[in-house]
């Protein structure tokens, strides 16, 4: 079996709150393969955004390891680890530099990196702009005048600026309507194929896991409550827990009803604490 692409092991975090420690985290462990889409979904809560964050480096493990390729990640990352491992935001007016243009966000990634030949990285503005769907003429404006789906566009083109391996998606569709939203995870599936990229797809949203993850890991409280494939976790979840959230997934056809009605009785139990 090929070594995974990324490792979380038996990590816990905690932080200091008013004087006490909080578990955000406990003893958690996930393989993500190379090429895959590995859901992390659970509640408000759960423990999905702190995992990102140790991916991402921005703080560290109180106990455990996060490996990439084999190897231990710290806090403080060299420059290519950074570029590696990329982020996209759930809110990407917070992410983007107000002050800069379009163009001068994206080429901020080039440049930072030293991607390519330094006389062609406009072009390459306008080709990764062209990528996401966007025309060239957008380097020119500034983010406070772009639709929130045209932002996650610029998100986007920015991550691949850098040539990643890894993207962590924390809720990237959930501040976005839903024809727009369709489009970005039909933009990101595209995107993962053609630059074969692996994805940690962060997420509350049952509907969009279905449609696009690979392999999915539950979490509850900040514990791993069940992991498998997407096929495996939708037809038979193991966990009362996973079948509440599968119960709870809004529907619009009868089919869709249906697989849902299957989990109504398990997401009642769990929300009377039995």
């Amino acid at each position: 079996m090929s070594e995974p692409l990324l490792s979380v092991e038996n990590v816990s975090k905690r932080f200091r709150s008013a004087g006490h420690e909080v578990a955000a985290l406990t003893d958690v462990s996930i393989s993500v393969t190379r090429g895959e889409c590995h859901a992390i979904i659970g509640e408000s809560g759960s423990g999905k955004t702190t995992l990102g964050g140790l991916i991402l480096g921005l703080f560290e493990p109180t106990a455990g390891l996060v490996r990439f390729k084999g190897q231990p990640l710290s806090g403080r990352r060299p420059l290519h680890l950074k570029r590696a491992i990329q982020l996209i935001q759930q809110n990407p007016l917070s992410a983007l530099n107000a002050r800069r243009t379009v163009g001068q966000s994206i080429r901020l990634a080039l440049d930072v990196h030293n991607i390519g030949e330094r006389s062609r990285r406009g072009e390459r503005v306008a080709e990764l702009l062209g990528e996401v769907g966007l025309p060239a003429d957008y380097a020119r404006r500034t983010p406070r005048g772009l639709s929130g789906g045209e932002r996650q566009r610029i998100a986007i083109a920015r991550a691949l600026a850098c040539e990643p391996e890894l993207l962590v998606l924390d809720e990237p569709t959930s501040a976005l309507d839903v024809l727009v939203q369709a489009r970005v995870l039909q933009l990101l599936m595209r995107a993962r194929r053609e630059h074969e990229l692996t994805y940690v797809f962060i997420t509350h949203d049952l509907a969009v896991v279905r449609g696009i993850a690979d392999r999915v890991s539950v979490f509850r409280k900040g514990r791993l409550v069940e992991a498998g494939s997407a096929d495996e976790i939708f037809a038979a979840p193991q966990s009362a827990y996973t079948r509440s959230l599968l119960g709870a997934i809004p529907v619009v056809t009868a089919e869709e009803a249906k697989f849902r009605d299957r989990f109504r009785v398990a997401a009642d139990a769990v929300e009377n604490g039995e």
